[in-house]
């Protein structure tokens, strides 16, 4: 097992959660949380192993701790997290 490294935009205050995808090929990650003392992190990082089927202990902020622009470490297999990873950025189809 090795670890993951994605590249997400963090919307805090969000009138909802959701991870979208973003612009650039990052993942747009709206939280309602406010950035207080590491609450939007913690949110973050709750979606962000709900979206990728991982425990939460497998996602850490490794980059970005105070910014909207974060980088993620998520722990597992690195073929399926990054076909998930894949399935998130691609818009669905109309």
């Amino acid at each position: 097992m090795s670890d993951f490294v994605l590249a997400v935009r963090v919307t805090p205050r969000s009138s909802r959660n959701a991870v979208r995808p973003g612009r650039g090929g990052e993942l747009a990650v709206r939280v309602t949380a406010a950035p207080v003392d590491g609450a939007a992190n913690a949110a973050v990082v709750a979606l962000v192993a709900q979206a990728f089927r991982v425990p939460k202990r497998a996602v850490q902020v490794i980059g970005g701790e105070t910014a909207r622009d974060k980088r993620l470490s998520i722990a597992g297999d690195p073929a399926e997290l990054a076909r998930i990873a894949q399935a998130l950025v691609q818009p669905a189809p109309r």
